[in-house]
Order: structure tokens, then sequence, then C-alpha cells
């Protein structure tokens, strides 16, 4: 009985870990028009970047917190070294280029 418990308990950690692998997108792996597509239907959304790099993204400020502003976002895409997705949610100063 205790095998049959590791096993399920297995089986659970590594769906989990597939679940969420499956829930980041990697940006690199489609067109810069995809990318895009996913931040703007859902509004906000997390993408991986990279192998091991992922981030927030929304489409605009209603996906922050009340206290947080806007800085736009640009991703590594299958297409383009630089593409705008959208925006990523900040605290604190603004940087002086921001807007």
């Amino acid at each position: 009985m205790k095998h049959l418990k590791s096993w399920a308990i297995i089986v659970a950690v590594t769906a989990f870990a597939t679940g969420a692998q499956a829930q980041r997108p990697l940006t690199t792996a489609m067109p810069c028009f995809q990318a895009q597509r996913i931040v703007a239907s859902r509004g906000a959304a997390v993408l991986g970047t990279g192998p091991y790099t992922y981030d927030r993204f929304v489409r605009d400020l209603s996906f922050c917190q009340v206290n947080e502003y806007l800085q736009p976002a640009w991703v590594p895409a299958r297409d383009t070294p630089q593409c705008f997705v959208g925006y990523r949610c900040k605290t604190g100063p603004r940087e002086l280029f921001d807007f």
C-alpha cells in the first residue's frame, strides 16, 4: 500500500509540473503576432521568453495593481528578436524613458 501511495504522489507532482509548463507558451517558438494575440486575448499571460526565463505580460493597466504602472515589453519571437507584446506591471519610481 505504501508503494501505491508513493506512485500516486509522483504521478500527481509530474502532472502538475507538466501542466505548469504547458501554461507558459514559449515566445521564441512562435511568430510575434501569436505572442501578441495571446496577451491581447487573455488580458494577462505568463510567457516563456527563453529556456529558463518567463514573465507576466498585460494588455493594459486594468490588469495591474493600483500602485503599479505600465512598462512596455518586448520579447524574442521566432521571427524577430524584439516583439512588442504589451506591458509589464511595475512598482516603484518610474524609469526615465518609460511612458
